[in-house]
């Protein structure tokens, strides 16, 4: 089926999210839609699956125009979308998750389960799913869970499939299977839409490139383009995409954890018996498909965590059971991984965001009273340090970018002096271009001395960093290992695998 997208705009109040764009996507083919986060990609798809009504526009499909009150109409007219987040209910089997919302019934109005089983075995079978219909999705690895939502999709009869962020929550060998399963779609006819800002999975898998920056359409390329190529594209000048650093020098151990365990709410360990230690002068990166303890075991450093049970110590001073603020006392920077959420207060300005780690004292603060003159000096000099571009320091930090939002948490926490520096996915959500800016100033951190601790799903940002890898899988971890361990076999142990029987 072709599908085509003709001057499609999506406003929300002031803000142009989608900007007149066109986009053909022929029979047959992989059609990536490229861009950074905030881009207009994702908001572009809601609108053809008829989660949004364009303000101007039209979709058609095989040249007939299409008008989609919501996402039923999309399905009947042979859309499906596979969402980043699962849309799956845990606790029912494969063939009930297949059949939910399109429920076939029997005599007596009983389900037919047995057609959704046997729906599900064909799909299976036809693309090389290897997915049993009984199975109940919570026991499901996610990769399989992901295959889920396509059986979803293809026993609707898709022939256009939209991929939102599909490989987000993968590890690098589920993430080769889908590429695969993608191909062999690609190849039975069906139409793919693949939304992604990662450059290495656009260039293995996509036919054609549609890059979107700021919600229009600024370019198309081919596979064969380079990465710099395509970020240039994305971003709208040159980027380094090389991350230059020297071998470490190391001092002595610095922050050591030991026998740390992570108590939460039900009463379940997310963190479990981890133990290790960062030399200063070294980047430790930890790896791992999210939702595996990374955030509680940030949190436990930073004292964020009621009920945490070991040790952790820097430079010999136990951290365990002290405040956040006598955390940051004791000299540790800490990039939160919701820079929204954790990491800036909108409603205060730049100015006022960058002094929120030292509003208790000298020298923001004196006999009580906030010191406007050196705050206003100080902001002015890390503004123009860190590049946050915006019209003052004034600016309320809510209006910004993701990536200068990202850049005043990092001036506020770089701009005193550290003894430790906590990143929890310190790229998360920004630009290429600010994404080259946060590493180079994440080495010069490492080359100043100082301990570095690094928390990423973005296994290319790991291996560029990395002076060792430490990966965590359920809570605990599985291995450490050098900086220059191969993509397979982290893969490998992301799903569990012991280094040794990885590499093997």
């Amino acid at each position: 089926m072709k599908l085509e997208l003709r001057g499609i705009t999506k406003r929300f109040g002031s803000l142009t999210a989608n900007d007149h764009i066109d986009l053909v996507v022929q029979p047959g083919e992989i059609h990536c839609l490229l861009g950074e986060n905030g881009a207009g990609k994702s908001t572009l798809m809601n609108v053809l699956y008829g989660l949004y009504q364009a303000d101007e526009g039209d979709i058609l499909l095989d040249d007939e125009v299409q008008h989609f009150s919501g996402p039923g109409d999309a399905m009947r007219a042979g859309i499906g979308m596979v969402h980043q987040h699962f849309m799956l209910i845990p606790v029912f089997t494969v063939a009930e998750n297949v059949m939910l919302g399109h429920e076939s019934t029997k005599f007596a109005g009983t389900l037919d389960i047995a057609a959704a089983r046997k729906k599900v075995l064909e799909i299976s079978e036809r693309f090389g799913f290897n997915v049993d219909p009984d199975a109940l999705v919570e026991d499901l690895p996610v990769g399989v869970q992901q295959r889920v939502e396509i059986i979803k999709a293809l026993s609707r009869d898709a022939k256009v499939l939209v991929f939102d962020e599909p490989t987000a929550v993968l590890t690098p060998q589920e993430t080769d299977e889908l590429m695969a399963t993608m191909r062999r779609l690609r190849d039975s006819g069906t139409s793919i839409v693949f939304i992604t800002h990662k450059l290495r999975e656009v260039r293995e898998v996509a036919d054609r490139i549609t890059i979107v920056r700021l919600g229009k359409v600024v370019g198309e390329a081919e596979p064969t383009a380079t990465n710099n190529e395509l970020a240039a594209l994305m971003v709208g000048r040159a980027v380094e995409l090389t991350v230059h650093k020297d071998e470490p020098k190391l001092g002595d151990v610095a922050l050591q954890v030991s026998n740390l365990n992570v108590i939460d709410p039900q009463g379940l360990k997310v963190v479990n018996d981890v133990s290790f230690d960062v030399r200063a002068g070294e980047i430790l990166a930890i790896a791992g498909v999210q939702g595996n303890g990374q955030t509680e075991l940030t949190e436990a450093i930073m004292g964020l965590q009621p009920r945490v049970t070991g040790s952790i110590t820097l430079n010999g001073e136990e951290l365990t059971g002290l405040s956040v603020r006598k955390v940051l006392d004791a000299g540790v920077g800490f990039i939160p991984e919701d820079r929204s959420e954790d990491g800036v207060v909108k409603g205060f300005s730049i100015a006022e965001n960058l002094m929120l780690d030292r509003a208790n004292g000298a020298p923001f603060v004196k006999v009580g009273n906030l010191q406007l003159a050196y705050r206003e000096k100080f902001a002015r000099e890390t503004k123009d340090e860190f590049d946050i571009r915006a019209q003052s320091i004034e600016t309320k930090a809510g209006n910004l970018s993701g990536g200068n939002q990202q850049k005043v948490v990092l001036a506020r926490e770089l701009s005193r002096e550290l003894k430790l520096f906590v990143a929890a996915q310190p790229t998360r959500g920004i630009d290429v271009g600010s994404i080259e800016f946060v590493h180079k100033r994440m080495v010069a951190t490492r080359d100043a001395g100082i301990p570095v601790v690094v928390v990423s799903t973005e296994l290319d940002e790991v291996t560029a960093l990395a002076d060792r890898i430490a990966v965590m899988y359920r809570g605990a971890i599985v291995g450490i290992v050098p900086g220059d361990t191969s993509r397979d076999v982290l893969g490998l142990m992301m799903a569990g695998e012991k280094p040794t029987e990885a590499a093997a």
